[in-house]
């Protein structure tokens, strides 16, 4: 609503009321704006979060899967595949051959370890292929960490 208001030199100001159509949209749309702006820069920060989470989880190495560092080069070690319960020494009086004798252990919780002499390592790789040389003379490539060769290769000797 408009008003005509009188000012002491005589002059005629229009002034809007307060609380008038005209400022109640004027102000409907401000407050719009406002509430759009706050939601965009929200949804914003919640995408850019997302986002960082990716990609740390893309650049973590999956649990469980050892990545020898590219400047470590695979060796060879040789031995016997057996388990850390027995190493060398399986039982003659269960009367089973190493092989079965390790897969045995195996199953029963031991881990597999490489044995040269007194040396013996544990083995990390892949258990389907450690299984089928349980017990035999083999050539393992791999990286050595400690006490423990991370598997790339096994050749039955």
């Amino acid at each position: 609503m408009l008003t005509k208001e009188k000012t002491g030199g005589g002059e005629v100001r229009v002034v809007l009321a307060r609380g008038s159509l005209a400022s109640l949209k004027a102000r409907f749309w401000i407050e719009m704006i406002a509430w759009t702006t706050a939601v965009a820069c929200a949804l914003a920060l919640v995408i850019a979060a997302l986002g960082a989470v990716a990609v740390a989880i893309a650049y973590e190495p999956e649990s469980g899967q050892p990545r020898p560092p590219s400047t470590i080069r695979l060796k060879t070690y040789e031995g016997m595949i057996t388990d850390t319960m027995c190493d060398a020494k399986h039982s003659a009086a269960i009367g089973k051959t190493a092989a079965d004798c390790t897969l045995m252990c195996v199953r029963g919780g031991e881990q597999f370890v490489l044995v040269n002499g007194d040396t013996v390592y544990l083995l990390e790789g892949d258990p389907v292929v450690l299984k089928q040389a349980a017990g035999q003379r083999v050539r393992i490539g791999g990286t050595l960490r400690g006490e423990r060769i991370s598997v790339a290769s096994v050749v039955t000797t």
